[in-house]
């Protein structure tokens, strides 16, 4: 079987465990701002572990995050030296076949579909940030998608880039099997597919969910592929996500202790073992994770 591409893990949960700052409702993007080196080490310390692909770090950077938590002049800035950190920790490894993602997540918040915006305000704000991060980016991935809309918005104005487009959604820990695989939102995730599909994304991939529940809705996806794109995952290591709120901090978020690195690549083997042909890690999932599993599907 071909090796699949491997995906860095979460960038946000592990900056501010090495950051000396205090958490801000801001998130990474704080750090990314007063302590740009963290995030290009990191970066790098992901390829090092074997990530083929590194996503920049601009998940909480949007127009109405900043707006709410920040200032809204700090946009441009964050997604510069985001981009800079990641070309920086790119030519800092001497692999030039690793790629850049750019970063399209949930505007407002993460999870809380009822916090997400209209269409075509989230469209106009999407495209406002693939202009941003184009420059740097090798793909677009519009990542912890919620709601269809929102994720039908993040495609739109990837695709508008005539770069690679991965779309990955996240689905409700609950979820145990097909017939109750829903998204945040509630709506169906086979109703979800079926809404991007014709949108022509290179890739669908489920994210930010624990990794029990992207295995129960693995069959889902399988059913959904076809030759033109691919599939893939890349789970979060929380105990649960149900208490975060639009402005909150992620001290409110605990780690689960059973998601060793040895433990989360045997959920990830299982993925590539079932089609998966892109696989990495979320939030709580760290460079000796991906190292770990970097090791198990080359080794």
């Amino acid at each position: 079987m071909k090796i699949p591409l491997i995906l860095d893990g979460g960038m946000g949960q592990e900056l501010l465990r090495r950051s000396a700052r205090p958490i801000t409702p801001m998130w990474s993007a704080d750090i990314m701002l007063h302590e740009p080196q963290l995030v290009a080490d990191l970066h790098l310390e992901f390829i090092k572990a074997g990530a083929d692909v590194i996503t920049l770090n601009t998940y909480t950077a949007t127009p109405p995050r900043l707006t709410r938590d920040a200032q809204i002049d700090l946009l441009p800035v964050l997604h510069e030296q985001a981009q800079l950190m990641a070309e920086q920790a790119r030519m800092r490894s001497n692999r030039d076949d690793v790629h850049i993602a750019g970063c399209l997540p949930p505007l407002v918040a993460s999870y809380k579909a009822d916090a997400c915006l209209a269409f075509e305000q989230s469209l106009h704000i999407y495209r406002e940030l693939v202009a941003l991060q184009a420059p740097a980016s090798d793909i677009f991935i519009c990542e912890t998608m919620s709601s269809i809309d929102e994720a039908k918005a993040a495609c739109t104005a990837a695709k508008e880039s005539g770069k690679e487009t991965w779309v990955a959604f996240s689905v409700k820990d609950a979820c145990s099997s097909d017939a109750d695989a829903l998204l945040r939102s509630g709506e169906s995730l086979n109703a979800a597919l079926l809404a991007i599909l014709p949108m022509q994304p290179d890739a669908v991939l489920l994210n930010c969910s624990v990794p029990e529940a992207i295995t129960a809705c693995w069959a889902l996806l399988q059913t959904h592929a076809a030759p033109t794109f691919r599939i893939g995952a890349y789970a979060n290591g929380f105990t649960s996500v149900e208490s975060l709120y639009p402005g909150d901090t992620v001290e409110v978020l605990t780690a689960r202790k059973d998601l060793s690195p040895s433990q989360y690549a045997n959920h990830a083997m299982h993925w590539f073992n079932e089609g998966a042909s892109i696989v990495g890690g979320c939030c709580e999932i760290g460079p000796a994770h991906i190292d770990e599993l970097s090791k198990k599907l080359r080794g």
